[in-house]
């Protein structure tokens, strides 16, 4: 049986630039920052104060009081995106075989805010007091399963927790998914609320984070020689993935078509990158050998770009390692200068971005982007977004443990 082939039709987003994608997409193409002082819980014993919030969270009254006492923040930002996505899609599962649809949702960290609230009912008010919602409302699968009860997704259903390639695995399995013929339809993407006090004190140790406390919007600077390290983000997003022919019948409107995916590890540390990027540029060929696409078709690379000493350097590297010649006529942005790193969820909204960039001829601009480290020599697209023809173009995203993934989109040929 030949490869099925797979294309994006619905995607929703939440995240600190807002909660529409309208609004998202209109933020990084004006050039807005999301990062803020935090206003959660008190940061003054913090070495960091601020992040990417989502301060436009779902409206009030969105989630039932019950559903609000079930879920955790990360769990909500999912099925919000999830409402959106689908209703982007223009898909009526009612009239759909649902044991052809999928849910397959990531997460890096999970309910890092219930198990906070939770420990500290324990301490104050003994264990009897512990929510029995407990268990289901933290757990890395929530937000898959929940969308497969809100949605009534019978199909395969499960989560991805790669650290920060976590949304890059759940996308490039339910792209298999359908190519397998397992599925007709696959809900799929990524989810994280990790903006807490000891998520926020753990990143602070790791000395992760950059320290800039006096000018937050200025903080995520990638691939800029003053960079520090990253902001945190928070929200979710989620893509409506569906078999070609099924969305082409239909007369479905397709943003992208997903091409190619490329799923390596460094074995080299548990936090750094391999010093040669190897791993990332072994995702790159990966993704680019399955999609079948010339070299000279591809116009973007929408980069993990951290904002970190490490990651910057490497990840040009690894561009160049896998690019050839290419790599220097590549547009490369770092979505991360505006919204924080969303962690197991970055990679979903960096292809949601992706996405966009091909269906709409932009490209955002990498934010802060002032005194260009001399090891990071590519076309960042500094100072303002482009108007750009976008073939193809892959979404890069790499984790702690050495996860690497890219994801291939373009336009439907």
């Amino acid at each position: 049986m030949s490869k099925r082939r797979v294309v994006i039709t619905g995607m929703g987003a939440i995240c600190a630039l807002g909660r529409e994608l309208e609004t998202i997409w209109a933020g990084l193409l004006a050039g807005r920052s999301g990062a803020t002082p935090i206003t959660r819980f008190d940061t003054s014993q913090f070495a960091t104060r601020f992040a990417c919030e989502v301060v436009d969270p779902p409206p009030e009254g969105y989630f039932s009081v019950l559903e609000r006492k079930r879920l955790d923040r990360f769990t909500e930002y999912a099925l919000y995106a999830a409402d959106r996505a689908v209703a982007d899609s223009g898909l009526d599962f009612e009239k759909l075989d649902r044991e052809r649809i999928g849910s397959i949702v990531a997460t890096g960290i999970g309910g890092l805010s219930g198990i906070e609230e939770q420990y500290a009912v324990l301490k104050e008010r003994g264990a009897r007091r512990v929510t029995p919602f407990f268990v289901p409302m933290i757990m890395s699968n929530a937000p898959a399963g929940q969308i497969a009860i809100r949605f009534g997704i019978r199909g395969t259903c499960y989560a991805t927790s790669s650290a920060c390639a976590s949304a890059g695995h759940s996308i490039g399995l339910a792209l298999r998914t359908i190519q397998w013929g397992e599925a007709d339809v696959v809900v799929t993407g990524g989810s994280e609320a990790a903006t807490t006090e000891l998520g926020l004190a753990g990143f602070c140790a790791a000395k992760a984070l950059s320290s800039r406390n006096e000018e937050p919007t200025r903080a995520s600077r990638p691939f800029d020689r003053e960079r520090d390290g990253f902001v945190m983000g928070e929200g979710a997003a989620i893509l409506v993935l569906e078999e070609f022919e099924h969305a082409r019948r239909r007369g479905a409107r397709i943003y992208a078509e997903l091409k190619g995916f490329g799923s390596t590890d460094d074995a080299f540390h548990i936090t750094a990158p391999a010093e040669d990027g190897d791993g990332a540029t072994r995702a790159m060929k990966l993704a680019v050998k399955e999609s079948g696409i010339d070299l000279s078709t591809l116009d973007y690379v929408n980069a993990h770009g951290t904002s970190t000493p490490l990651n910057d350097k490497i990840e040009t590297l690894a561009i160049k390692r896998a690019f050839g010649d290419r790599a220097a006529k590549l547009m490369v942005s770092s979505t991360k200068s505006m919204i924080g790193h969303l962690l197991g969820a970055s990679a979903a909204v960096e292809l949601v971005v992706t996405a966009l960039s091909v269906s709409r001829g932009v490209v955002h601009q990498t934010l802060n982007l002032e005194n260009p480290d001399p090891e990071c020599d590519l076309d960042y697209v500094p100072g303002a977004p482009r108007e750009a023809r976008v073939r193809n173009a892959i979404s890069n995203s790499l984790g702690f443990g050495g996860h690497n993934t890219s994801l291939l989109v373009g336009k439907v040929d």
